[in-house]
């Protein structure tokens, strides 16, 4: 699954127990007529992939939904969800240019109609 959206916060690398688990949050602001932000998790060695990514910047981040059930000292059964991400791409906003290393396109119009067709001539094209 996927998340696209933009940054609206990077937290800090957390470190639990004496097993050094880490942990770093991510929020992603959704772009869609009612915009949800989204808490992503990262753990362990993902958590280095938000280093390079900053607030505001338009991003797509590849998830996994868990699950966990759990059982409380008096016995009643709790489940809970967490979203974990597992990659994370930079989006270009729409209009804002090409990726870096492409070659622009031209637009539509700038290629001109084709008016010396003759349907007759033959093409070895196999389709």
């Amino acid at each position: 699954m996927e998340v696209e959206g933009k940054i609206k916060l990077i937290g800090e690398t957390q470190t639990f127990g004496s097993n050094g688990f880490r942990k770093r949050e991510l929020v992603v602001t959704t772009e869609e007529q009612y915009p949800q932000h989204i808490m992503v998790e990262f753990v362990q060695d993902k958590t280095d992939l938000l280093n390079s990514f900053t607030v505001g910047q338009p991003v797509k981040v590849s998830i996994n939904l868990r699950g966990r059930e759990w059982t409380n000292p008096q016995g009643e059964v709790k489940y809970f969800n967490s979203i974990q991400g597992w990659r994370i791409e930079s989006l270009q906003p729409a209009g804002a240019g090409q990726a870096q290393g492409m070659p622009p396109v031209p637009p539509a119009e700038a290629f001109e109609p084709v008016d010396n067709l003759n349907e007759e001539d033959h093409d070895d094209l196999p389709f």
